[in-house]
């Protein structure tokens, strides 16, 4: 017969293990924000935030290619409807680049859609409701 102890040292595993597979996918931030990764057609990862902000939301979008001065063609759709359209260029030592914009936040739900493509043709994209 399995001791107290042994059963709380296997409930305690598998309980850190559900979390650990949940964590990559989902992270909770300050005050309502929601932050989900993304995913890449290469070796590059993305990731988008959403935040309440006065009335709108605030939309975060970044991706990380590791290779500075690549210029991506950035579009933010919220349900659907086109919310931004940019260029962005990957600088700094980790080759990333991040856009963020104020955008409209409709009644009820939002599902925001973040998608960029490099010049060489890989794409990212990410997706989050709030």
């Amino acid at each position: 017969m399995p001791t107290l102890i042994a059963m709380r040292s296997t409930l305690t595993i598998a309980v850190a293990a559900v979390i650990a597979a949940l964590a990559p996918a989902v992270a909770i931030a300050k005050d309502g924000d929601v932050e989900r990764r993304g995913s890449c057609s290469g070796a590059s990862s993305a990731k988008i935030k959403l935040s309440p902000d006065d009335g709108r939301l605030e939309a975060e979008f970044e991706v990380d290619q590791n290779r500075r001065g690549v210029t991506w063609s950035v579009r933010i759709r919220r349900n659907g409807d086109l919310a931004v359209r940019a260029n962005a260029t990957t600088r700094g030592r980790s080759g990333s680049f991040s856009v963020e914009r104020r955008i409209t936040d409709g009644p009820g739900a939002d599902t925001v859609v973040a998608r960029a493509v490099s010049p060489s043709g890989e794409v990212c994209t990410a997706r989050a409701t709030i």
